[in-house]
């Protein structure tokens, strides 16, 4: 069964990077914008406590670091997810994070600060009399930003997923038999778009571990499995499915060529053109799967 995608995915999935790092980049400038005509209308206009190029010179030098630390916040996100079985766990890592992230943040925008009011003003940049008090201002704003990255993170995550389609393994009925052996399933179950389809295992190229999912690669389209690699390879089949590399598994059925590299490793081609990574480690016991044959379509 094939479900006819709302919008091109796969076009997106090409300019997924660009729209990713624009995003934030966009939204940081806005924010910068918005916060610069607010502080200097207060600072420099209305009270003249400050020149006129001070108030963007504060919020420029925050929103730079603030982007600096959106890759750090992205990969927290991902290692310490807030789900419903482990947000009690993760939440208190999240807090603490944003202690650290809080601490990046005055300080890096501190340095920026004092370049540029040495540069453009030729004046010393005082933080503040009382740092202490100071710091936990900045840290009630910090905080609130910070579990607002995550917010848009997951919410971003959560409406992939909904896209290209997120895959389950068939649970065992309630009643009955198994209409397959649950231990090594033969079909996938798949939801999209509020769809159900089936993926049969035999026909999954390759897989790819991606923080607490493994992408199931099916005919150029990723579908993201809650599990661990580990636990995933035991329920293929061993004489289909082989690991290459510490975060890939390949179907045999689909590798068309293994190239090997100057480093030891190997770089494995499937049938659809993408490249593969395969390590050292395995690449001895891939080989040995043929032979020591060279593998190629």
């Amino acid at each position: 069964m094939t479900i006819k995608p709302a919008f091109d995915l796969a076009r997106f999935q090409r300019w997924r990077r660009p729209f990713e790092i624009g995003f934030w980049v966009v939204m940081m400038t806005v924010n910068t914008v918005f916060n610069g005509v607010v502080a200097w209308f207060d600072d420099s206009y209305r009270t003249h406590r400050a020149e006129s190029i001070e108030p963007w010179i504060w919020e420029a030098t925050s929103s730079v670091v603030m982007l600096a630390l959106v890759p750090f916040v992205v990969m927290a996100s991902r290692r310490w997810t807030l789900r419903f079985d482990t947000w009690r766990q993760n939440l208190k890592v999240h807090l603490a994070l944003s202690v650290a992230f809080c601490l990046a943040h005055v300080g890096l925008m501190i340095v920026l600060r004092m370049v540029a009011y040495r540069a453009l003003l030729g004046w010393q940049y005082h933080f503040g009399d009382d740092w202490l008090r100071q710091l936990g201002y900045e840290y009630l704003k910090d905080i609130r930003t910070y579990f607002l990255f995550l917010a848009i993170i997951g919410g971003y995550r959560l409406l992939l997923l909904r896209l290209q389609g997120e895959a389950s393994l068939l649970a065992e009925p309630d009643e009955g038999p198994p209409v397959e052996p649950v231990d090594r399933p033969e079909r996938f179950l798949v939801r999209k778009l509020g769809k159900e389809f089936l993926i049969a295992a035999r026909e999954i190229e390759w897989l790819q571990a991606s923080g607490n999912y493994v992408n199931l690669h099916v005919r150029g389209r990723d579908y993201p499995l809650r599990a661990t690699m580990a636990g995933i390879e035991e329920r293929l089949d061993p004489a289909r499915f082989v690991r290459v590399h510490r975060s890939y598994l390949v179907n045999l059925d689909y590798l068309a060529e293994m190239e090997p590299l100057e480093t030891g490793d190997a770089r494995l081609t499937m049938r659809d053109g993408a490249t593969v990574p395969c390590s050292r480690r395995f690449r001895m016991q891939l080989r040995g799967r043929f032979g020591d044959a060279p593998v190629s379509a």
